[in-house]
This record gives C-alpha cells, sequence and structure tokens, in this order.
C-alpha cells in the first residue's frame, strides 16, 4: 500500500492532549494590536482546545498521529 498524505502545516499549528483533544494557537495576535481592546487581549491569552467536530478533521489531516 501507498503511504498516505499528511497535511504538514498540522504537525506545526496543533498538538495532542492526553485525552485526544488538540490545542492550537489563537488567531489575530501577531500585530496590530492596539486595535483590539484589553479584554479580546486578556481571552485570547495562551492556547485554546479546538472543537470535537474540528479535531475529527484535523486528525484526519495527520493519518500517522502528530508526534
Amino acid at each position: 500500500m501507498p503511504k498516505l498524505k499528511t497535511k504538514s502545516g498540522v504537525k506545526k499549528r496543533f498538538k495532542l492532549t492526553a485525552t485526544g483533544l488538540l490545542k492550537h494557537g489563537v488567531a489575530g495576535k501577531r500585530h496590530r494590536l492596539a486595535h483590539h481592546n484589553g479584554k479580546y487581549i486578556r481571552q485570547n491569552r495562551g492556547t485554546k482546545l479546538l472543537s470535537k467536530a474540528d479535531t475529527a478533521t484535523v486528525k484526519a489531516w495527520a493519518p500517522y498521529g502528530l508526534g
């Protein structure tokens, strides 16, 4: 059987938790932060967990795992 193609961006952008969920960085935090209010910047600090629906899609992009 041929090997399956993977999306190379997935391994750079997502980490797998011990319970099988996916962590990801928050968008909109790179530059032009003066245009965002403080609440937006505070709430998007750190990483977030991906929803269950999106987790299934992203895991299909990495058929051999993320580690």
